[in-house]
């Protein structure tokens, strides 16, 4: 669960993508858009346009080629009502800031889907009356923004909540009917066995009231994992939780799940380096999944020393990466290739070797001298003294992996 978002800030199946991915948005003469293909909304990444130092959208765009981007939260007003707000305090009636980033986007060829709910706060499924209600809420944001895909993202602590359950399935239910070719994705918490009891009583929700969306995603982290293979075996155990819900075969079922990744360190410490989104989004493709997104964009930047001493940050990723490196993830899982002038860097090899004589900020050291540092030892390039350790290209140290 995305537990950054509560601290720091504020159809169908994929065999038919690849043909339509390069369908860009235009603006026609009424001043509607048209949209981009459903996978682009698929692999759109979550990006905190208010909050969490927003990055340029418009220079991820010519930097990975990347042309959707999933908006984040709606959520409802923290005084209390039943109105959409970003963040529980800017009212989408009002607003014109994320208004100027969705145009920036569309001046460029792409477009954005909106995230409701998020983890924290609270949410309009919790704070309306029933479904109608609810999904009037949400109309209001579609209508504002001109969308064409929306993200339902249930979890912590409305998802403990049937009545908000029932309300929030309901509305996107009604959305679904009321706004047509509306791309509707619905992202829960994830665990080994796939996703845990609420993520399923959610799921029987939406089987209650025959509504089937886009996809169910889960978020593989937060929970206990390891690197990629931990997510795999999590989304084939997901995989088996929506053929037993729903009576769908295995393909269906694929044809209706999504991934939706952290990025580099999680909120408990866990990391997923490129190589481990590599794996995942293999995974993906080749089971025919319906949707690849991570969280976040604000995040896809490396930290000022790449492991952010050990902390998980909101606004980098805490590995070592170049700018936007994730972001390429999505691209490829659209159906694009995104430029290769920026190659990602190599993952920190892995030791299973002693840690050395832990660094000292006092010490001097000369060339070959070795250290451990947050738990990697360290080899010093030349003379330094008073310079923490850390996978910097032109620092005095290099890192020799794990210990």
């Amino acid at each position: 669960m995305r537990r950054l978002r509560a601290c720091l800030g504020a159809a169908a199946a994929v065999t038919a993508a690849a043909t339509a991915t390069t369908a860009l948005v235009a603006t026609n003469a009424s001043g509607a858009t048209t949209a981009l293909s459903n996978r682009w909304y698929a692999a759109a990444p979550y990006l905190m346009p208010l909050d969490n130092n927003p990055p340029d959208a418009s220079a991820i765009m010519d930097a990975t080629g990347l042309k959707a981007f999933q908006l984040a939260f709606i959520l409802a007003p923290n005084g209390g009502g039943c109105s959409p707000t970003w963040g529980g305090t800017a009212a989408v009636s009002s607003d014109s800031a994320v208004q100027s980033v969705i145009d920036k986007i569309r001046a460029k060829g792409g477009d954005v889907s909106v995230s409701i709910g998020g983890y924290g706060g609270t949410k309009l499924g919790q704070a309306c009356s029933d479904a109608a209600a609810t999904a009037a809420a949400y109309q209001q944001v579609i209508t504002k923004y001109d969308l064409h895909a929306i993200d339902f993202d249930l979890e912590e602590p409305e998802y403990e909540n049937t009545a908000a359950i029932k309300n929030e399935i309901g509305a996107a239910k009604i959305l679904q009917q009321n706004n047509s070719g509306l791309y509707v994705s619905v992202t829960t918490a994830g665990t080994a066995d796939g996703t845990g009891w609420f993520g399923k009583q959610m799921l029987l929700e939406a089987k209650s009231q025959g509504f089937t969306p886009n996809n169910f995603s889960i978020m593989p982290f937060d929970g206990g994992f390891n690197g990629a293979a931990s997510q795999t075996s999590a989304l084939t155990n997901f995989n088996s939780i929506l053929q037993s819900t729903f009576g769908w075969d295995q393909a269906t079922a694929y044809a209706h799940e999504g991934f939706s990744g952290m990025n580099g360190r999680s909120d408990t410490g866990e990391y997923f380096t490129q190589a481990d989104f590599q794996t995942v989004l293999d995974y993906a493709t080749s089971h025919n999944m319906d949707r690849f997104t991570f969280w976040s964009l604000n995040r896809d930047r490396q930290c000022a020393t790449p492991d952010n001493g050990g902390v998980t940050s909101g606004t980098c990723s805490s590995v070592a990466q170049n700018s936007w490196d994730f972001a390429k993830y999505s691209v490829t899982f659209a159906g694009a290739t995104p430029p290769s002038s920026t190659p990602t860097p190599t993952p920190t090899p892995t030791s299973t070797s002693g840690c050395k004589a832990a660094w000292s900020s006092a010490s001097v050291y000369v060339q070959g001298d070795e250290v451990s540092y947050n738990q990697h030892n360290w080899k010093a390039k030349w003379w330094t003294q008073n310079e923490t350790p850390s996978a910097v290209e032109w620092g005095p140290w290099q890192d020799e992996g794990a210990c």
